[in-house]
C-alpha cells in the first residue's frame, strides 16, 4: 500500500453491505463504514451488481478468502467523490469496475497482459471498510454487494452516459470474461466451429462472442433446455442437451470429426475433460469456468500430438480500459445482447436467495440494483 494512503481519516460514510463471515453461511446486510477516498482512490455509488458464479466458489469455501469480507465484483456506478492525485475520473461519471486492476509498471502490464498484473496488493483497500472497529475485507479487492465502492482508479473504466448501468455491470465480468476468451485468448477465426460447454452468464457471453468473431458453427451444450433455447438468442445455431446424449460423441457425429474451439464456462473437471475430448486435431479447448483449487484433470496425453491445445482463460485476457468501452458500442450497437441476459433484477436484501436461484440452473444472470 502506498505510504500516502495509510493515513487515518475519521471521515465515514454509513452504508449497507452483503458481507460474508463464514464458509457455507448465506451472506448477512449490515450497516458498515467505509472511508473517503484519498490520493488515488475513488468513492463510487453502487448502481448495479450481478450475482456471479465467482463468489459462491469462496463463500462455499472451493477458494480461500480472507473473513469478514464484501461479496460481489461485477458492478457499475456512478463517481461520487475522487482522491487528490485522480485524473482519469471525476464526480458524476458512469463507471464500470473490473477485478483486472493494473499497476502499469510490472512485468505482466508492460507486456501487454495486465489482466496478471503482481502488484494487486499493493492496489488493495486494506482497512477501509470497518464494523465496530473491525476491519470488513473487500472481495477480489472490489466488494460490490454494497451501496459504496472505495476503489484504486485502475479498478474503473469510464463509460457513456447513455450505457443503462444494469446492463453495464454485466459488463464488468461476464461479458468480459466469456466474449474476452473468445475474441483475445483463444482468438477464434471466422468461419470456424465452436461448442460453449454451460449457458450461464459466461457461457451465454462466450457464444455471444462467437456470433461476432464470425463462428460458422455455435454449438451450445447444457441440461437444460429452457437455457439452450436462450442460447439461440446469442447466436448459438445447435444446442445439444447433455443430460440426454453423450456430448463428445454428439458433438464428434455433427461436426464430422469435432470443434475447432470448444469454451468450458462451467468450473467442473469433468466438462474440461469433455471440451478437449470434443476438438478436432490443431483445435483448442478453452477452460474459463473457475475450476475449484487442486482440483486435477485429466486428458489422453496422445491426443496432444496431433497439435491439440488445452488453455486457460483470466477474465478474457482483458485490456479492459479498451475493452469495456467496445462492449459498450456493441450492445448500442445491437451487436451484444445484454438484455436477455438479465434473468432478474432484485434488491440487495435478496442476494441470497438470486445465489439460491443461480444454483438451480434457472437463471441465466440476476442482477442487484440499488436505488437512490
Amino acid at each position: 500500500m502506498y505510504a500516502s494512503e495509510c493515513k487515518v481519516t475519521s471521515e465515514l460514510n454509513l452504508m449497507q453491505a452483503a458481507i460474508l463471515r463464514e464458509i457455507n453461511k448465506p451472506l448477512g446486510i449490515e450497516e458498515v463504514s467505509i472511508d473517503n477516498p484519498r490520493d488515488r482512490e475513488v468513492l463510487v455509488r453502487t448502481a448495479a451488481a450481478g450475482v456471479c458464479h465467482s463468489d459462491y466458489h469462496f463463500m462455499n469455501g472451493s477458494y480461500a478468502t480472507a473473513l469478514p469480507s464484501v461479496m460481489g465484483h461485477e458492478s457499475s456506478g456512478i463517481v461520487e467523490k475522487v482522491g487528490k492525485a485522480v485524473t482519469y475520473l471525476k464526480p458524476g461519471d458512469h463507471v464500470i469496475s473490473c477485478m483486472s486492476m493494473f499497476c502499469g509498471s510490472c512485468y505482466y502490464c508492460l507486456t501487454g497482459k495486465s489482466y496478471g498484473c503482481d502488484n494487486l496488493d499493493d492496489m488493495a483497500r486494506e482497512g477501509r471498510i470497518t464494523k465496530d472497529g473491525e476491519v470488513v475485507q473487500q472481495g477480489y479487492n472490489l466488494g460490490s454487494f454494497a451501496e459504496q465502492m472505495l476503489l484504486h482508479e485502475h479498478a474503473l473504466v469510464k463509460i457513456t452516459k447513455d450505457m443503462p448501468l444494469d446492463r453495464a455491470a454485466l459488463i464488468g465480468c461476464a461479458v468480459t470474461t466469456g466474449v474476452g476468451a473468445v475474441i483475445h485468448t483463444a482468438k477464434v477465426e471466422p468461419g470456424t466451429t465452436v461448442a460453449v460447454l454451460g449457458c450461464g452468464g459466461v457461457g451465454l457471453s462466450a457464444i455471444n462472442g462467437a456470433t461476432i468473431a464470425g463462428a460458422v458453427r455455435i454449438i451450445a451444450i447444457d441440461v437444460l433446455d429452457e437455457k439452450l433455447e436462450l442460447a439461440k438468442s446469442f447466436g448459438a445455431t445447435d444446442a445439444i442437451n447433455a443430460s440426454k446424449v453423450d456430448v463428445v460423441e454428439a458433438i464428434l457425429e455433427i461436426t464430422k470429426g469435432g470443434v475447432d474451439y470448444a469454451f468450458e464456462a462451467l468450473g467442473l473437471k469433468q466438462t474440461c475433460e469433455q471440451a478437449f475430448d470434443m476438438i478436432r486435431p490443431s483445435g483448442t479447448a478453452c477452460i474459463v469456468g473457475m475450476v475449484p483449487e487442486e482440483q486435477k484433470i485429466e486428458i489422453n496425453a496422445a491426443n496432444l500430438i496431433s497439435d491439440r491445445r488445452l488453455i486457460g482463460s483470466n477474465m478474457g485476457s482483458n485490456a479492459f480500459r479498451i475493452d469495456m468501452p467496445r462492449f459498450v458500442d456493441f450492445y448500442m450497437q445491437g451487436r451484444l445482447n445484454l438484455d436477455d441476459l438479465i434473468s432478474k433484477r432484485v434488491p440487495l436484501q435478496s442476494v441470497n436467495e438470486a445465489y439460491a436461484e443461480m444454483l438451480s440452473g434457472q437463471v441465466a444472470r440476476s442482477v442487484i440494483v440499488f436505488n437512490d
